[in-house]
């Protein structure tokens, strides 16, 4: 018997609706490998690309013989909705790989389950719907998606296996990606699956949505936590092959927002009622989703606080300017609180201005110049801000991650650069990437350590990074202005489903009957 063909494809970016649009060259700044390039990547010891592939291609690799049938991975940084022309180019060139291949025995898809592109609400289930019209209806598919997707029928329905994240912070990215090869056999074997999915009305703010068993108040981890259990125990145990919570992304301001829990199944009555009661404990937390943020004057003693050595140094997350849920990366709230109030031992990045980061670059280390942020404008919240400033450190080179969500991949920054404004240390980058890894400090030689105030534009993921650093007692999230506040009341939403919590007080759910 010959070995499985499996086709290898991907469209990964979370868009924020209220963002600038995405385009090619957000792709193309990160991750956009077709063919053998994309083998080779997905098996590179520091991939341009995040984990699933790779995990999954490890896993096809030591199970057994398999013919890898790589087509197109398009990845990209967290923006607004894709340019549709470029998409429509990425449809084109998947329906030729897949046709080029010729008979397949399977297919794996890397999704996102938040993309929107500037004519398509739903691009991962169109990607689906192309595979199935390509492929058949017949040939297995299974696919990993983000646990911030907003789950549309064609997700569920044009799989037969439907995998999300576990974690949040992302550390799991690589096990689901060896999950979803472990499917593929067990689909190649003969299973046959059943999905049921119940979407609940709640949109949870971002930051209440973490996993990590540290974090005092976590309804989400909850959830995920009650999943993985059940599905272990009678009357389920045997018959769950995966339980998936899917919290959503707000800000893709789409009809099929909400909270959803995904079962897949051998069996579907299984399915359905797992799925259902998973809803329901949901639906008991649902007061427990509302977020609990920092003023920004309040984080400002709280840092002028940490010159006294006798306190705990802290890191300040900026929630509202999170590149990885589409924020620019530039907002200078905190940064010009903190510079005009004299804090001291001070670290922050990533500062996303190429204006900023080649004119220091050009400069060189040791320059005294002034420092102008926003120069070229922005958004409603990216203001210029100026200051004097001293070039510490340049760096021309990608930056290999170290811890968290970005482990072992390369990141490219340049050029960038480290400045000194009075005694804060700030990094400032060509390239948009949340600063959810401490590499990004380190390659510009600033000590993470040595620091009593760290400001870092992520939302949750730099939890997974810095914790060698902080822990969750240490971690400031401020109320600052951005594309990406968690205070979902603060936009005007134009597609999501309402009412829901936590913006309207008059949602209401029931159970469906059995």
């Amino acid at each position: 018997m010959s070995p499985p063909r499996i086709a290898l494809l991907g469209f990964s970016i979370e868009c924020n609706r209220f963002a600038p649009v995405a385009t090619e060259a957000d792709f193309a700044a990160r991750t956009l490998i077709a063919g053998p390039d994309l083998l080779a990547e997905a098996r590179a010891p520091a991939p341009r690309m995040l984990g699933e592939l790779p995990g999954f291609v490890a896993a096809m690799d030591a199970a057994g013989d398999w013919q890898p049938v790589p087509v197109l991975l398009a990845m990209a940084e967290p923006n607004g909705p894709v340019d549709h022309a470029f998409f429509a180019r990425l449809m084109a060139q998947w329906e030729a790989g897949l046709r080029a291949a010729g008979t397949l025995d399977g297919v794996y898809a890397v999704l996102h389950g938040a993309a929107l592109t500037t004519a398509d609400d739903d691009p991962e289930g169109t990607v689906l719907a192309l595979i199935r019209r390509v492929c058949g209806a017949a040939v297995p598919v299974v696919a990993t998606y983000d646990l911030h997707g907003n789950v549309t029928p064609a997700d569920v329905d044009l799989v037969d296996v439907f995998i999300g994240y576990r974690t949040n912070p992302h550390m799991d990215m690589r096990a689901r990606g060896t999950e979803a090869a472990a499917a593929m056999r067990r689909l190649l074997g003969g299973m046959r699956t059943h999905r049921a999915r119940v979407r609940l009305p709640i949109v949870p703010p971002t930051v209440t949505m973490l996993t990590g068993a540290d974090v005092p108040d976590r309804p989400y981890g909850e959830l995920i936590d009650l999943g993985q259990r059940r599905m272990q125990e009678p009357p389920y145990a045997g018959r769950i092959v995966n339980v998936s919570v899917m919290g959503g992304f707000a800000f893709a301001d789409t009809a099929f927002n909400g909270l959803t829990a995904v079962v897949t199944a051998t069996d579907a009555a299984a399915a359905q009622d797992l799925a259902q009661e998973i809803a329901v404990a949901g639906w008991a937390r649902r007061e427990r989703f509302r977020p609990r943020l920092t003023a920004l004057e309040d984080a400002v003693a709280l840092a002028l606080g940490t010159a006294d050595r006798s306190r705990k140094a802290l890191i300040f997350a900026d929630v509202a300017d999170n590149p990885g849920g589409g924020g620019r990366g530039n907002t200078m709230h905190i940064l010009e609180a903190f510079h005009a109030a004299g804090v001291a031992d001070a670290l922050v990045g990533v500062i996303f201005d190429p204006a900023l980061a080649q004119e220091a670059a050009a400069l060189g280390e040791g320059a005294s110049f002034t420092a102008r942020f926003n120069r070229d404008g922005g958004d409603d919240f990216s203001r210029p801000f100026a200051a004097p400033a001293a070039v510490t450190a340049v760096r021309r080179e990608p930056v290999r991650g170290r811890r968290g969500i970005f482990a072992d991949n390369t990141i490219d920054l340049s050029p960038a650069a480290a400045l000194r404004l009075g005694g804060i240390a700030v990094v400032v980058a060509s390239n948009r990437v949340q600063c959810a890894d401490p590499a990004f400090f380190e390659a510009f030689g600033l000590d993470i350590g040595a620091a009593r105030a760290v400001v870092v534009k992520s939302r949750g993921h730099f939890r997974g990074g810095f914790d060698e650093f902080f822990r969750h007692d240490q971690v400031i999230e401020v109320d600052a202005p951005g594309l990406t506040s968690p205070v979902l009341s603060r936009f005007a939403w134009r597609h999501l489903p309402r009412p829901v919590v936590p913006i309207d007080d008059d949602a209401t759910w029931q159970p469906e009957p059995r």
